[in-house]
């Protein structure tokens, strides 16, 4: 009897420490755009440029532009960024989007002005639509309290990279980012 204890305290033991182990745990990766990739990657000479093309809000929008001085790779994103601090730091929230990107995001922001912001769910149903990019971005609103709220969030797992605008700022930002789309070219 005390032998077969053992052994089922073993086999307990042993399943416990598979359950917690690395390849079983949920993981927060970092996502990571095409040019993120490329501007980390190592062994390289990488020169940034960044042109600005506007900003709403609190959010600056820019061209981001990353060469590889060594063999001459360039490759090219929308950029934004919006400043943070509190009590203790500063820094800055940061997205990349890639070129391909683009054009699903602006069909995304088309379709909620055109056919999400004139809804209204039914009383007290949250009701949330958003774009994600391969990056962790997100554009997208939600309905609560009578009313549609829109917002960006640059970084996946971080609360504090949102970016709050009204619906009918919405125009603005699909311009802005045609213009970042006009300068990937």
């Amino acid at each position: 009897m005390k032998k077969q204890l053992l052994t089922l305290l073993a086999l307990t033991c042993a399943t416990l420490a598979h359950a917690q182990s690395p390849a079983n745990k949920p993981s927060q990766e970092k996502l990571q755009s095409n040019a993120e990739a490329f501007s980390e990657k190592s062994g390289s000479l990488l020169q940034k440029q960044f042109e600005d093309v506007g900003s709403i809000k609190s959010c600056k929008i820019q061209v981001a532009t990353f060469t590889d001085l060594i063999n001459g790779q360039k490759t090219l994103a929308v950029r934004l960024e919006k400043p943070y601090s509190n009590s203790v730091s500063s820094d800055s929230k940061i997205a990349l989007l890639d070129p391909d990107e683009i054009d699903a995001l602006l069909k995304s922001l088309k379709i909620m002005q055109e056919k999400v912001f004139v809804t209204n769910p039914a009383q007290g149903t949250y009701t949330e639509v958003n774009y994600t990019s391969r990056g962790g971005f997100k554009a997208g609103c939600y309905y609560d309290k009578k009313a549609w709220t829109t917002f960006m969030k640059l970084e996946k797992y971080d609360g504090n990279s949102y970016v709050w605008f009204e619906s009918a700022d919405t125009q603005k930002l699909i311009d802005l980012i045609l213009l970042a789309k006009d300068k990937l070219k």
